[in-house]
């Protein structure tokens, strides 16, 4: 089990006491199909959803935990029309019709398993009535949509490198009043420039570049060995070539790796950080490099970059010179549905540059 994988099922191990027991029942179940990662959505789902019930009064339990399948039974077509509502409204983070149908869909396999799989000791249903069997989830043209959502905000051609280039030697001057940023840039920005021009340079999701170790990393054949995507037992790695650009941050960065973040012998991560307080350094996290790539976007005058939109503007760039299957291939989709957006993106790009030398 990968690094990434190991913390997710730590996570869900947290979080399943909090749930109603056919809940547990329910993850457990499922463990043997499904990623730890996986696994966590659900619950995470399931958080959402028991805790609304207990704000609108839905159930009269003490705690999620306590919420019994009778409540499950006596749910009404109105009450699941009201709950997708305040998905679509919530005030701290209303949610996009994809994100929905991704909640309700893990509403539906729970009441599905309980309504037609597991049984209580005189072989009945646990679920005598399932009013999410009546839920439609309407199909969107995801793809679409997605390229939609994603136009005018990513990095696009000559952007890829002056990204880069800010990050190397251009945040400084933006932080130059700021002693305390200016020292942690000063000790993080090769490892930082790196990160982002790998990620640029071969698509690779934010879970894969955390779960690189040293051993991952082949400099001659300009590839990085990592799980993919929906290999539950964690033993099959698959190989992912980086651009030829790439080759000088990796290589500056893996001069230093070692001399300035001080790591224990046991510790073959790629990517490390200094945490405060700490001498040695230790594996950097799927959070932190998502908080790095925020701040230096935000200053970049990009402030709706984040990692996944990096490896979207790598796959927009790399389809342009490639075909669909190539680059549905570089990253690591399961279907070429998902790559699939980028033929969208692209045309849009393509249009726009002919409309540029018409101008010209």
């Amino acid at each position: 089990m990968n690094i990434q994988k190991q913390k997710d099922r730590e996570e869900l191990d947290k979080k399943i006491p909090s749930m109603p027991w056919y809940v547990d029942k329910f993850i457990h179940h499922k463990l043997p199909d499904l990623s730890p990662s996986t696994l966590l959505e659900y619950v995470r789902d399931y958080e959402t959803f028991f805790s609304w019930l207990l704000a609108e009064g839905l159930s009269t339990a003490e705690r999620m935990a306590d919420i019994p399948l009778e409540d499950l039974e006596k749910l009404h077509m109105e009450s699941v029309d009201h709950y997708r509502a305040y998905l679509a409204t919530k005030k701290d983070q209303a949610n996009t019709k994809i994100t929905i149908n991704r909640k309700i869909s893990s509403l539906r396999s729970l009441f599905h398993y309980l309504s037609q799989i597991a049984e209580d000791e005189n072989y009945y249903p646990l679920l005598k009535r399932n009013v999410m069997a009546k839920i439609e989830i309407k199909r969107t043209n995801k793809a679409k949509d997605l390229a939609g959502k994603l136009e005018g905000k990513l990095l696009q051609e000559n952007e890829i490198f002056e990204f880069i280039d800010y990050i190397r030697s251009g945040y400084e001057h933006d932080i130059a009043n700021n002693k305390q940023a200016l020292y942690a840039y000063e000790l993080n920005k090769i490892r930082d420039a790196c990160i982002v021009s790998l990620i640029l340079h071969s698509g690779l999701r934010v879970s894969e570049v955390v779960n690189l170790t040293q051993d991952d990393l082949d400099m001659k054949k300009r590839t990085v060995y990592v799980y993919r995507k929906g290999n539950n037992d964690g033993s099959f790695k698959t190989r992912v070539f980086f651009r030829q650009e790439a080759v000088d941050d990796l290589t500056c960065y893996l001069q230093l790796r070692d001399t300035r973040y001080h790591p224990p012998k046991k510790e073959k991560a790629l990517f490390l950080t200094i945490p405060n307080g700490k001498k040695e350094g230790q594996l950097m996290s799927k959070r932190a490099i998502q908080e790095m790539v925020i701040k230096y976007a935000k200053r970049f005058g990009k402030p709706f970059l984040s990692v996944h939109k990096l490896r979207h503007s790598f796959a927009t760039d790399y389809y342009l010179q490639n075909d669909l299957y190539k680059t549905q291939e570089q990253l690591g989709h399961a279907s070429s549905d998902t790559t699939q957006i980028y033929a969208h993106l692209t045309d849009k790009t393509m249009e726009e540059a002919i409309d540029k030398r018409k101008e010209g």
